[in-house]
């Protein structure tokens, strides 16, 4: 088994896993590199989890033990491991190659951005815009959550949210407090989540606590296979593309996404 497939067994089986066992899940998706180096002690404390849960979820995916089941995740870091400079130097290369005819920098970007916006128009329908709008329009406070390269966006969407004088709040990790803040979700708001993988541990915990307290949960990812998609209500689906290796593209679409869906709460908001 190579790193993408278990990574695929990890996503696809999350729903079916013991309580634990999603808690480790969570923890290796969002951390593969302490999964790789780490020792089993260690990753443990991290984890919050016994070893013998490590040993346990090794087991649980055809691994004879966790050691086992860590080369796996050691392949995939070697794999990974090229740094933004190595992809410069490939993308240099590649242009090289390509002569006079060749794209420039800011072409090849552009033509992955107009893709990712294409995907966006096959991958979320005007009725999941319009279900996402109807939950939000009926919250007492809008909870918005996101970590590392999702950020922005939510940034984008408290700054939306507030112009249109909705209640919302940014869920951000100053002073290490967004599980705390996490718990100021009530009854009767909504929480807003927004997570790509490496899928950041504290919004996937996050969104499974409040879902079972019976909270709306809209959710915008990479994947409706991913562990965030069986939590929401609404799951808004924006695919990612890479030019030379570089994922940020996928913002073009956060952003169109992001307005479309702030148009519509508004619309709804004035009936």
């Amino acid at each position: 088994m190579d790193y993408d497939h278990l990574r695929n067994e990890l996503v696809g089986n999350y729903s079916n896993l013991s309580r634990r066992l999603k808690q480790i899940t969570r923890y290796a998706m969002s951390n593969p590199n302490d999964m790789a180096l780490e020792t089993i002690v260690v990753i443990a404390e991290r984890a919050d989890v016994p070893p013998s849960s490590l040993i346990r979820f090794a087991k649980s995916f055809g691994f004879n033990g966790f050691r086992e089941m860590q080369k796996v995740f050691q392949q995939g870091l070697v794999k990974s491991s090229s740094d933004y400079r190595k992809r410069v130097q490939t993308l240099n290369r590649q242009l090289s190659q390509q002569g006079e005819v060749a794209l420039s920098n800011l072409e090849n970007f552009i033509n992955g951005g107009i893709e990712a916006l294409h995907g966006l128009r096959e991958s979320v329908t005007d009725e999941q815009i319009e279900n996402a709008a109807s939950i939000l329009a009926k919250a007492n406070v809008i909870h918005i959550a996101a970590q590392h390269r999702s950020f922005p966006i939510a940034a984008y969407l408290t700054y939306a949210l507030s112009h249109l004088s909705v209640p919302n709040i940014l869920l951000d990790s100053v002073g290490g407090m967004f599980a705390e803040r996490g718990k100021t979700v009530r009854k009767g708001d909504v929480v807003l989540a927004v997570s790509y993988s490496p899928y950041a541990n504290e919004v996937l915990k996050l969104v499974e606590v409040v879902q079972e307290r019976k909270i709306p949960v809209i959710v915008i990812t990479d994947s409706v296979l991913g562990p965030l998609a069986p939590f929401a209500d609404v799951c808004l689906e924006v695919k990612e593309t890479e030019v030379f290796g570089f994922r940020g593209l996928v913002l073009s679409s956060l952003m169109c996404l992001s307005l479309s869906l702030i148009v519509e709460l508004g619309k709804q908001l004035e009936h």
